[in-house]
């Protein structure tokens, strides 16, 4: 599950990062820029682009606290943030390379799973991180909210502007290419299964 769920931040903190206390805002650094780097890490497999991200959710983060309402934890509306903010970054990607998100899966599944980097032989382990890497941008963004980060298929349908069909699809999609990287065991195809034990 999320790291974001684990942390807890006092109320009176958050009150003064509202009120743009410098010191509050250090602590909800502080608490969550792990969480915050390993989403955007995930999402671009570049350090630099998730430092980058990093403080960009941060900056949106101190720009926006005021308007948080405690509806939800704190950890979930940064959360959010981070993904929205990886989204936007991938989006922008895309669009340079003038491809739409469905495009993105197609054109990295043509051709045998060899000229993809990924083993013919099972016997070649490859850990969950590497498999996971291999996996197009789109659908590994689907496989983590979904699978680690808890989000359901409409809320990733609504995060990527695209249907429910599109977020499972995708999921389907990953699983069926992870299989063969990790053993048939690791990955499962129903509803609420996750993969690798993530």
């Amino acid at each position: 599950m999320s790291k974001f769920a684990d942390i807890q931040i006092d109320a009176r903190i958050i009150k003064r990062a509202a009120a743009g206390d410098a010191r509050a805002h250090e602590i909800i650094y502080r608490a969550f820029s792990a969480p915050v780097y390993s989403i955007c890490l995930r999402f671009t497999k570049t350090p630099a682009h998730a430092e980058d991200l990093t403080q960009e959710t941060f900056i949106e983060i101190m720009r926006s606290i005021a308007g948080f309402r405690g509806e939800a934890a704190l950890g979930s509306w940064i959360r959010r943030i981070a993904v929205t903010k990886s989204l936007m970054f991938l989006r922008s990607a895309w669009t340079k390379r003038s491809q739409s998100l469905a495009e993105d899966w197609d054109d990295s599944v043509a051709g045998e799973p060899v000229s993809h980097g990924i083993s013919s032989h099972p016997d070649d382990a490859m850990d969950l991180d590497a498999a996971m890497a291999n996996l197009p941008d789109v659908s590994r963004a689907v496989v983590w909210l979904h699978d680690v980060e808890g989000f359901t298929h409409k809320e990733i349908a609504g995060l990527m502007g695209k249907s429910e069909s599109f977020s499972k699809s995708q999921l389907s999609r990953a699983y069926q290419r992870l299989r063969p990287m990790l053993g048939a065991n690791e990955v499962s195809q129903s509803d609420g299964a996750t993969v690798g034990g993530y």
